[in-house]
């Protein structure tokens, strides 16, 4: 079962998605996200992103297992 929604606010025209899982609270730190990014279990925008520092623009959705994160200007 899929929850809903997360939308998590940036003031900047993108975030690193590590920084992005952090800020969520989908993980607890910096290694868990290294962990699941390189080991192909998140999504940007429907594709497998295996690169922690890559910039995710505002408007980009990220899923991890059942957690999607919708990206926003704030």
């Amino acid at each position: 079962m899929t929850t809903a929604p997360l939308q998590v606010p940036i003031r900047d025209a993108s975030i690193r998605l590590g920084q992005l899982l952090k800020l969520a609270g989908v993980v607890q730190d910096g290694a868990q996200a290294r962990a699941l990014i390189q080991g192909g279990e998140v999504l940007v925008d429907g594709q497998v992103e295996t690169r922690r520092a890559r910039a995710v623009p505002v408007g980009a959705v990220v899923r991890l297992d059942d957690v999607e994160v919708h990206v926003v200007a704030g």
